[in-house]
């Protein structure tokens, strides 16, 4: 978070360690977040759950640190699919207990809160994780647990490949198949060479490699990268460094970093000399009233845009974004739209719902009929999935969905082109062990 983004009364408590974790059956953000207490099922759900026993679903996410703000976007997300299903019944007839942990943006730390959801409260599943050093180092537990972790923001690369687990899914896109979306527009119609900065931690670099990767076999050319330390507040020593003769900076960061490294390149003079590109986390809804005029022009790629254009005029896509929009004012009184980390999180309780339905899940006992339920799931855009269709690969746990090619008119979001989800598959590279 930077200094400017607004502090809320949740955060305070979070931030004074007054409150560990918050255990939350479909009960709204800010008063189960502000209240911090075990929760009930709240009327008119109680009378028809009876005394069926809940479902604990465990989440980890990064309600302190550097990643605070997506973190609190992303918890939206999670608590939205969590209400709707418990309001509809709940899952198999049961309730569903959401059991929050803050990993403070910090592996060890998530780890530890991990091993907590885990052998402590005895959570059924998980569905979390933001930064991807942070799901890195928590997707042993989970697999020496036999419990199955639904991913819901992390994007590096080998999370679905060279360090995939039978227990691990990610229920969204990742680089590889971003990079091949967006790869032929970035060459063709901005620019032969490329320069590409990026966060340097796990997600930067595996999603640096794959846009290099994809910009050189569409016949470009990536001349020069700058690695930026996760927690830099000042940049300007990295982007002083950034001359040379090339069309385009190439940018992968998110958040309060990504603010930070769009505001000074405007102020340096690079957005005039050098076409700005980069992840969709980079103008992400939340970062607008930040930006102001220093993101217009900016071309990106993301799996998720807060407009109602087609193909995103949908009814489904208007009841996801107007309940979207109500609960964020609850966190932000600036009134901020969804941003991709609320649309994940939400897809991602709802593809553990029907695995949980379709395997008639009871509890850990039955992990391997959840997996096998997950395995080839076929996730159609409706309710569930306002995003689009999905299909969620055996092979690798690895989503496939479309995307779109955006850029920046006037502070809003503008779709260029819709990549559709065939177009972004690439060969699965993951060996169970």
């Amino acid at each position: 978070m930077s200094d400017n983004d607004p502090v809320d009364p949740i955060e305070g408590l979070w931030h004074a360690r007054k409150v560990t974790r918050r255990r939350l059956m479909g009960y709204g953000v800010a008063t189960a977040g502000a209240l911090g207490a075990t929760m009930v099922v709240p009327a008119p759900w109680r009378a028809a759950f009876g005394q069926a026993k809940p479902y604990k679903i465990g989440s980890l996410q990064p309600l302190s640190g550097v990643a605070a703000a997506g973190g609190k976007t992303s918890l939206v997300g999670v608590q939205m699919a969590v209400d709707r299903i418990n309001k509809a019944g709940g899952i198999n007839g049961r309730p569903v207990e959401l059991i929050v942990a803050d990993d403070e943006s910090k592996p060890d730390v998530g780890r530890r809160k991990v091993e907590k959801l885990l052998v402590e409260d005895k959570i059924d599943v998980h569905a979390g994780g933001f930064l991807s050093n942070v799901c890195l180092a928590c997707m042993p537990s989970y697999e020496e647990t036999k419990v199955v972790n639904m991913i819901t923001v992390c994007l590096d690369t080998t999370i679905t490949t060279s360090k995939c687990s039978r227990y691990t899914f990610r229920p969204f896109d990742y680089a590889p198949a971003q990079a091949v979306a967006i790869a032929p527009y970035l060459v063709n119609k901005l620019g032969k060479k490329w320069h590409i900065a990026y966060l340097d931690y796990s997600w930067g670099q595996s999603t640096r490699d794959a846009y290099t990767e994809q910009i050189r076999k569409n016949g470009g050319d990536v001349v020069g990268t700058t690695g930026i330390p996760l927690g830099t507040a000042d940049m300007t020593a990295f982007l002083s460094k950034i001359t040379g003769e090339f069309d385009g900076i190439f940018g992968i960061l998110f958040g309060a970093p990504a603010v930070t490294f769009l505001s000074q390149a405007y102020d340096l003079g690079l957005s005039k000399k050098y076409k700005m590109a980069g992840d969709g986390a980079m103008v992400e809804a939340t970062h607008m009233p930040a930006l102001g005029q220093k993101a217009e022009g900016f071309v990106g790629i993301n799996r998720y845009l807060p407009v109602l254009d087609p193909p995103l005029n949908t009814p489904y896509h208007k009841r996801f974004f107007e309940d979207a929009v109500a609960r964020l004012k609850q966190i932000d009184p600036s009134g901020p739209l969804p941003d991709r980390y609320t649309q994940s999180n939400y897809e991602a309780v709802n593809a553990l719902r029907i695995g949980m339905e379709n395997s008639k899940f009871r509890g850990r006992e039955d992990t391997m009929k959840l997996i096998e339920a997950l395995e080839g799931l076929e996730m159609k855009e409706g309710d569930d999935f306002p995003q689009g269709d999905k299909l969620l690969r055996k092979e690798d746990h690895q989503a496939f969905l479309r995307q779109f090619i955006f850029d920046v008119q006037d502070g809003k979001h503008r779709i260029l082109e819709v990549v559709e989800k065939e177009k972004t598959i690439v060969p699965p590279a993951c060996t169970f062990s």
